[in-house]
């Protein structure tokens, strides 16, 4: 074998190196990542803390509303009666 050719040759082997390295990086790792518009979860979801919220009032201004309503009460007047 010639020079060129081995030269050729370690290039080939270490571009080979190289993309197994960046593929099996790639298939190692659990990224999220966002494919076609839609998030997927990364391969490690099972083992991930799930994060509850505990349901609140549907309606968000509930103390606001209650606070409106008890200043209409104080303001309306009561009806004599005759």
């Amino acid at each position: 074998m010639n020079k060129t050719t081995v030269t050729s040759m370690n290039h080939k082997l270490s571009q080979a190196a190289c993309g197994a390295v960046i593929l099996a990086s790639m298939a190692l790792t659990g990224c999220q990542g966002l494919y076609s518009g839609q998030v997927l979860p990364s391969g490690y979801y099972l083992q991930d803390d799930v994060q509850y919220f505990a349901p609140g009032p549907e309606f968000k201004l509930a103390r606001e509303a209650q606070a409106l309503e008890e200043a209409k009460a104080e303001i309306e007047s009561v009806p004599q009666g005759r």
